[in-house]
């Protein structure tokens, strides 16, 4: 194993005390595993928590700042934050508007989050939760009941941040992100494991020359492995996938996407580039206007060789939120 990383024991706390030197404009707090935006509270807007394992990076950490989420509570590798660190976040960002907290679709940070909510609500903070689980690929998987959350969390925090900094109330910034979700879809592909810092081996077995196609973002089991294929074939099966599995389930059934071309962690954009063209053909053979694009590292497992590809049948609601200013370490335009 060959990692810039001290001890596998430190090196979630290593990373943030890197982004609160890199990002001075946020308050990182590394024992308590919790980084919020400096100027969460003034302007008594909603706040948008969310959170999850580390290993995802820049999810969720990098999406905290203007346009997008107040906080962010990071776990240790692939394992969901605790209760403790979601109400500290919810108590740091909470300006009297009400708090939503967005949580991607695993049994531990469903858990987590369903009590800090309680316990925040106890605290007399209102608080709206959003399930986001936009995994096409399987509906049942190691880690969760029903469909896993993977890219579409990019877009509900991006869209509802965006409501949120309009100075939308919390129900309607909790409306639109269920909105976003219920429109979006998601399909992964691995051409190589991840390894953790603690386990230093790959989390599974890949051999050479396969790949797996319906594969999650903590290296879960996929649809299915086949030899490896060729850019335009993988682009087939992933976005005939999504579009076959949404094609009656979004409430804009036939409007342009929002298309997400997502990096793993180990593949170079020289090929995420490529790969989206091939999803840009597809779409356009299928009669799918791509409206918006995002190519690049967003929603990764580590080291793990592969992509994910999220489409969104967007409104011009949700188009014009995408659009607004956002500024994050991960996520900037318009400012």
């Amino acid at each position: 194993m060959k990692m810039l990383i001290n001890r596998p024991q430190t090196v979630v706390a290593d990373a943030l005390r890197g982004l609160a030197a890199a990002h001075p404009d946020l308050d990182v707090d590394a024992e308590a595993r919790v980084v919020v935006r400096r100027d969460a509270r003034q302007g008594g807007r909603v706040a948008l928590v969310s959170g999850g394992g580390s290993g995802h990076e820049p999810l969720h950490a990098g999406f905290v700042g203007y346009g997008m989420l107040s906080a962010a509570c990071p776990g240790e590798v692939f394992t969901s934050p605790v209760p403790d660190q979601m109400v500290r976040a919810a108590k740091a960002v909470d300006s009297g508007q009400g708090v939503l907290f967005v949580v991607k679709n695993y049994t531990g940070d469903v858990l987590n989050f369903d009590m800090a909510a309680e316990l925040a609500e106890e605290d007399g903070i209102r608080v709206e939760r959003v399930l986001v689980n936009d995994d096409v690929a399987v509906t049942d998987s190691l880690y969760t009941a029903g469909r896993r959350g993977t890219g579409a969390t990019l877009f509900v925090e991006k869209i509802a941040g965006a409501a949120a900094e309009e100075g939308a109330p919390l129900e309607q910034v909790a409306a639109i992100a269920r909105r976003v979700n219920e429109a979006s879809g998601s399909f992964g592909v691995a051409l190589s494991a991840c390894t953790t810092p603690a386990k230093g081996t790959p989390t599974f077995d890949l051999p050479d020359g396969e790949l797996e196609l319906g594969i999650g973002i903590h290296g879960e089991p996929g649809r299915e492995r086949r030899p490896m294929m060729s850019a335009g074939e993988i682009a087939e099966v992933a976005v005939g996938s999504v579009l076959d599995d949404t094609a009656n389930a979004t409430p804009v059934a036939d409007g342009p996407v929002l298309a997400l071309v997502n990096g793993m962690g180990a593949t170079p954009l020289l090929e995420l580039y490529g790969f989206h063209a091939e999803v840009a053909r597809v779409l356009a053979a299928r009669g799918v206007q791509v409206a918006r694009a995002l190519v690049g590292n967003y929603v990764t497992s580590l080291d793990m060789a592969g992509c994910s590809v999220t489409l969104c049948r967007a409104d011009e609601e949700m188009l014009r939120l995408w659009d607004a200013p956002v500024q994050t370490p991960a996520l900037r335009w318009g400012r």
